[in-house]
């Protein structure tokens, strides 16, 4: 039978495939549309396979807060080309809203939810390789829950971040703090909270090298102290200089505001090379 551009466009639009993709799945259905979608997801299915073992590091992050929960996730894929495209965000923002509003609790959870067809989001991933040819998947779900929140998306959608508070703070000084936090990459909030691997390995380093310059054996535990001293400042959050005012550290920053204010937790997610 013959087949419309009418139809073609309708396909199209219904799918998110190409043009000839379109036209192709309704030849083969003879203009059954129910069908032509389901060849263009058997497709996805079979590119989805072929391509299993390529590395997906391009994609689009993006993030949201409402009171109580924010969240952040990432639709990774293998070109910047395809994290651009206008189908590849909006995909992106879909899984953002569904995890907003079901609020589910880790990766494999948002998989399954549906989206506005019914559908889950995994199958909308699945399509979507088959749209475009490419390794999909989603690379990262991070939330956290809190009655105060706030999200960041640095431009280019490559980085988000999340946070929580233990108290009201005024908005700006929240998205400043998402921005510390995009911008600084803290390992945690506090000294203590530091991994006990990453303590360890600091202070190892710094012996070694106080060793190799030849300082005396009996100060060498002193300064490998020092040395992490430093680099809580510089890797803690509450403790790194503030980036819109290095005179003040990020929790002298927060008592601007209030004594007892503090971050309770972040999520930081990003497709960038550090």
């Amino acid at each position: 039978m013959a087949i419309s551009i009418q139809d073609i466009a309708k396909l199209r639009k219904m799918s998110g495939a190409g043009l000839t993709d379109c036209k192709h799945a309704l030849e083969e259905s003879n203009g059954d549309f129910d069908k032509a979608m389901e060849i263009i997801r058997t497709k996805g299915k079979a590119v989805a396979a072929k391509r299993s073992d390529r590395e997906a590091a391009e994609g689009c992050v993006l993030a949201a807060h409402t009171e109580g929960f924010a969240a952040v996730v990432s639709l990774q894929c293998e070109t910047d080309f395809v994290a651009k495209n206008e189908g590849h965000i909006k995909l992106t923002q879909d899984i953002l809203d569904v995890a907003m509003k079901e609020k589910p609790a880790n990766k494999e959870a948002l998989l399954q939810l549906p989206l506005g067809d019914g559908r889950p989001v995994a199958d909308h991933i699945t399509d979507r390789v088959g749209t475009t040819g490419e390794k999909m998947e989603l690379g990262s779900y991070e939330f956290v829950k809190s009655p105060y929140t706030m999200s960041y998306i640095h431009p280019g959608n490559k980085l988000a971040v999340v946070a929580s508070f233990n108290e009201a703070i005024e908005e700006q000084m929240a998205r400043d703090i998402t921005m510390q936090v995009a911008s600084m990459n803290p390992v945690a909030i506090r000294e203590e909270e530091v991994p006990q691997n990453i303590v360890e390995e600091e202070l190892r380093v710094a012996r070694e090298k106080a060793h190799e310059e030849g300082k005396p054996e009996n100060l060498l535990d002193r300064i490998a102290q020092g040395s992490l001293q430093k680099y809580f400042k510089e890797n803690t959050l509450l403790r790194q200089a503030f980036i819109k005012d290095n005179k003040m550290d990020i929790e002298t920053y927060l008592r601007t505001a209030s004594k007892t204010l503090t971050v309770d937790a972040f999520r930081r997610v990003t497709l960038n090379a550090e």
